[in-house]
């Protein structure tokens, strides 16, 4: 898994795609890793620009979102990231500071970045959790100043410009 391409993108940009970079290289089970933002919108993944190709849908056996697993990883995250921040204003309970849902077949761990944004990282049943909570914090303690809306910007821009 790498971080997408980083031509033309400011200093910050690049150092935000080398900490998400360094996050999947450093943490064994990650399947794969996406930053949102506020809006649902993916910012960063850990998915490389290629396009998944044909081969790669048939040997998943499902089918793929315009950037793959980490696409779908967004829209989840997004959708968690609304459904606890609701549920926090309802219980009176404060900010969200992170998420985890725990499956059979993996986990999802969502965390607060800065204003909205979000990490959220899908691994392996087998993952050591705090392994994972642990890197995760320390990308959004690295990542929280660093993500200024300019730079939201830029990166939303780089998602979608055609590679």
């Amino acid at each position: 898994m790498t971080a997408t391409g980083t031509f033309g993108l400011s200093t910050e940009a690049r150092n935000l795609q080398w900490l998400l970079g360094n996050l999947v290289e450093e943490v064994p089970g990650l399947r794969s890793v996406a930053v949102v933002s506020s809006d649902g919108l993916m910012l960063l993944s850990s998915e490389s620009a290629a396009q998944p190709t044909a081969a790669d849908a048939a040997a998943t056996d499902r089918p793929r979102g315009p950037r793959g697993s980490s696409a779908d990883l967004a829209t989840i995250v997004s959708g968690i990231g609304s459904l606890t921040v609701g549920a926090a204003r309802l219980m009176d309970g404060g900010g969200v500071k992170q998420t985890m849902v725990a499956m059979e077949e993996g986990s999802v761990f969502v965390m607060s970045i800065s204003d909205g944004s979000l990490l959220g990282v899908h691994a392996e049943p087998d993952c050591d959790m705090s392994v994972v909570a642990y890197h995760m914090a320390l990308f959004v303690g690295r990542a929280g100043h660093v993500l200024t809306p300019e730079v939201r910007s830029e990166l939303r821009k780089s998602m979608e410009s055609p590679r």
